[in-house]
């Protein structure tokens, strides 16, 4: 009888400490991997400026489109209720690669960038604390901004301004609304498997400052739409 009575105690400790996985109170550290997968697509090269005086000129049939991305994620959950946590996330930045399109499609690869896009995502989890799998939907705001700019193709570069031409290219920042959707599944009372989508209505405007062998600036833009959908694949733990 008493074995028995210690089965049942260790069963029901067991128990106890399995139960509110994801409860409030509860911080989750996360870490994986960021697919980011832009639907993108720009509008014409325009070209404002030539020796600083504007010319507004449209160079029609070109475009360009920002390829797929991988890199790492981390990620801060807390939960204030059983079912409302909010997330804070982020990463290494991922580097995309710029393709040309339409008649610059020619060129391949023009150019690349990397991108930053932390956000912060309040989410709403179904079923109890205790159940090992919760979906969830969230949303949030992203703050993206862009670095390390720059054209890629010689053969591109020289269409910009010319032989013994140079450039620089810059990408405006912007604040944008996230959608989440997602689930996590326990492993154990403190390790989490997980797996999210999230949509970023992204656009930037590019500009690229050409200065020519004779030292003539030709400043152009690109309206990019960006549009990613960002997959995360992810191990958690909970503390």
């Amino acid at each position: 009888m008493a074995y028995k009575k210690a089965l049942a105690a260790a069963a029901g400790m067991i128990l106890a400490t399995a139960a509110h996985a994801q409860a409030a109170g509860s911080n989750i550290v996360s870490l994986g991997w960021f697919r980011v997968m832009p639907n993108s697509s720009s509008d014409p090269l325009l070209v404002k400026s030539i020796g600083g005086m504007p010319v507004n000129q449209s160079q029609s049939g070109t475009g360009a489109k920002v390829k797929d991305a991988d890199t790492v994620g981390l990620a801060f959950t807390h939960f204030f209720t059983d079912n409302v946590a909010v997330e804070l996330v982020g990463g290494i930045p991922p580097r995309h690669k710029v393709e040309g399109a339409g008649s610059l499609s020619s060129y391949g690869e023009i150019g690349s960038v990397k991108q930053w896009s932390p956000a912060i995502v309040a989410k709403w989890y179904f079923l109890d604390a205790d159940s090992k799998f919760r979906p969830y939907v969230g949303a949030g705001l992203n703050y993206t901004w862009f670095s390390d700019e720059k054209i890629t193709s010689s053969a591109f570069q020289t269409k910009l301004g010319g032989p013994g031409s140079t450039s620089s290219v810059s990408a405006d920042s912007s604040l944008n609304p996230v959608l989440n959707v997602g689930a996590t599944y326990a492993v154990t009372k403190d390790w989490f498997v997980g797996l999210s989508v999230s949509y970023l209505p992204l656009k930037t405007t590019a500009t690229i400052d050409t200065k020519t062998a004779t030292g003539v600036h030709v400043v152009s833009e690109a309206k990019i739409k960006i549009n990613p959908v960002v997959t995360f694949l992810n191990v958690g733990y909970r503390f």
